[in-house]
C-alpha cells in the first residue's frame, strides 16, 4: 500500500514539473560542447546521456573517425569522434586524428533517433539557451546537411549547431567501413 502511494506522489510531482516546464517554456535548448577546438551546440531533445570515455574497444577496418564501441549499461554503442567526422565530412579522408584527452566524454544520441551511437567530445561547456546568443547565421551552401545555424555569443565566440537527427540519417555517418 505504501508503494502505491509513493508511486502516486512521484507521478504527481512529475506531472506538475512537466506542466511547469510547458507553461514557462524551455529556456535551455542546447548542450554546448567543444570538439577539436571547435564549439558545437547539440539540441537537448536529440541528445541522450553523457558518460566519461572509458573502456573503448577499437573496431578493425573502420574509418578513422569511428573510434570503436563502448558498453553502456549492457548496450553496445558505436563511438564517433565528432571533430574528426566533421573535419573529414565523413568521407574517411586521411588526416591527423585528434588525440583523446582526459576530459573526453561521450554523448549518446536520443533513443528516438534509433541509432546506437555516441559522439566523442573533448569537453562539455554547459547548457545554453537562445538568450545566450547575440547573432545567428544560417548554414552556408556547401556545408554538411547536419549543420544548423551558426550562433555568436556575447563574448564573440561562434557556436555551430549540429542537427543530430540529420547527422544520424546521413549516409556518411552510417557507413563506418574503411
Amino acid at each position: 500500500m505504501a508503494n502505491r502511494e509513493a508511486l502516486r506522489e512521484l507521478q504527481a510531482r512529475l506531472a506538475s514539473r512537466l506542466q511547469a516546464a510547458r507553461s514557462e517554456g524551455m529556456s535551455v535548448a542546447w548542450l554546448a560542447v567543444i570538439a577539436g577546438g571547435q564549439n558545437y551546440l547539440l539540441p537537448l531533445g536529440q541528445a541522450g546521456e553523457i558518460f566519461p570515455l572509458a573502456n573503448l574497444q577499437p573496431v578493425p577496418y573502420a574509418k578513422a573517425w569511428f573510434r570503436g564501441v563502448l558498453n553502456v549499461r549492457g548496450s553496445l554503442l558505436g563511438v564517433v569522434s565528432l571533430s574528426d567526422f566533421v573535419a573529414t565530412h565523413g568521407d574517411g579522408s586521411p588526416k591527423a586524428i585528434s588525440n583523446v584527452g582526459s576530459d573526453a566524454s561521450v554523448i549518446t544520441l536520443n533513443a528516438l533517433l534509433d541509432v546506437n551511437c555516441a559522439l566523442q567530445v573533448d569537453a562539455l561547456s554547459g547548457l545554453r539557451g537562445s538568450d545566450a546568443f547575440t547573432a545567428s547565421q544560417p548554414a552556408q551552401p556547401g556545408e554538411p546537411a547536419y549543420f544548423g545555424n551558426r550562433l555568436c555569443d556575447a563574448q564573440g565566440q561562434y557556436w555551430q549547431e549540429i542537427n543530430l537527427r540529420a547527422l544520424a540519417q546521413s549516409p556518411q555517418f552510417l557507413s563506418i567501413s574503411a
